[in-house]
């Protein structure tokens, strides 16, 4: 699986409409009630990559296969939640599971659509979420705290006091009431905090849902949560759900004339998709062949060995090296004969750090 997202805001914001546009389907039960969506929605779609087309149409192939992403509709929050409010707990465990959050803030006005709150207001609503979410994380730093302090007094090592500062450090953070995606910390530190899967520590998405009429400049409210997005120094996108969840429905050729009509550049997956890669510092490497070409998500800085564990164990324990091609090498080339023949077929050992559009042969022997 490549990665995993969830669709988190307060209900009645369009996170379910927003869910069957990704997923192109109907699967979620957008009404206009809170807790319509009790047990997650969950759905796998396949990541768009054009690479894949024009690899095919080089190398014939009898099957392609992309990378997948994992959509998760988790049910609106509410006040509370953090104390079990509203299903909260339930809803908060499904939000741990996830690697980025997709927070969908309502930014239109619609008598017919009810507001837990009374009417909508992005940033009021963004920090109601946000307080849940960080009250949570308090919550489960104050539990693992004394075992931590235990550990440092007794043991006495550098390294469990270490790992008692950084947790001290995210609490007295997370205490002043912002989030812990914020909190400058080194690789090892924010390593460590991850083994508690703290809700404030994923990376966001901001998603402002807007109505037809505010396409496709926006409004006030959505330039509010872009000001906002910016000074938290994470990616926003605008989009009205409705429209989206429509034009997943109709046929290809009817596309393009929806998406000028309303102002629409780009349909919502591939800019979301673009968004989680980049939070998430993810990239994608290639396998090919006659029998199948196919898409692999990676983390940034992730070696050869351990692109080789993706693909099958055996090829990790019995790696002997891997055969390596850029994209573009490939594509220029005409494929590997082309790429042999350039000079442009590396051979590169376990330690090699994959690149992405890396197209990666791997030797092995078990």
């Amino acid at each position: 699986m490549g990665l995993a997202c969830g669709i988190v805001g307060l209900p009645n914001v369009g996170k379910s409409t927003l869910f069957n546009a990704l997923a192109g389907t109907a699967l979620a039960a957008a009404a206009n009630y809170p807790f319509c969506t009790i047990e997650p929605n969950q759905a796998i779609v396949p990541v768009p990559d054009p690479r894949l087309h024009e690899l095919a149409t080089i190398l014939p192939t009898e099957k392609v296969t992309p990378t997948a992403l994992r959509i998760v509709d988790i049910a609106g929050l509410v006040k509370g939640a953090h104390a079990g409010e509203g299903l909260g707990n339930q809803f908060l465990s499904h939000i741990r599971e996830v690697e980025a959050i997709l927070h969908v803030l309502r930014c239109f006005e619609s008598p017919e659509i009810l507001h837990v709150e009374g009417s909508p207001n992005a940033l009021r609503d963004k920090e109601i979420v946000d307080t849940e979410l960080q009250l949570k994380d308090l919550e489960t730093l104050d539990k693992v705290l004394p075992r931590l302090q235990r550990e440092a007094k007794l043991g006495g090592s550098i390294e469990a006091q270490k790992r008692l500062e950084v947790v001290e450090k995210a609490r007295a953070y997370l205490s002043s009431m912002t989030s812990l995606r914020n909190l400058p910390l080194s690789e090892e530190e924010r390593a460590f905090l991850g083994t508690f899967h703290l809700l404030t520590l994923k990376p966001v998405l901001y998603i402002a849902n807007v109505d037809e009429a505010s396409l496709p400049r926006g409004n006030s409210m959505t330039e509010a949560v872009r000001r906002m997005a910016e000074a938290e120094n994470m990616p926003f996108i605008m989009l009205c759900a409705t429209l989206e969840a429509q034009l997943v429905l109709l046929p290809e050729e009817e596309r393009a004339a929806f998406m000028s009509l309303y102002g629409i550049e780009e349909p919502v997956l591939p800019q979301l998709i673009r968004h989680a890669y980049q939070l998430l510092g993810l990239i994608t490497f290639f396998t090919v062949g006659p029998k199948e070409i196919r898409a692999w998500t990676l983390r940034k800085g992730t070696t050869a060995q351990q692109a080789a564990a993706k693909i099958h164990t055996d090829m990790a324990r019995g790696f002997i090296r891997a055969e390596v091609i850029s994209y573009w090498d490939f594509i220029e080339c005409r494929g590997e004969e082309g790429a042999k023949a350039a000079g442009k077929l590396r051979l590169e050992g376990k330690d090699y750090v994959v690149q992405d559009g890396d197209i990666i042969y791997i030797r092995f022997a078990v």
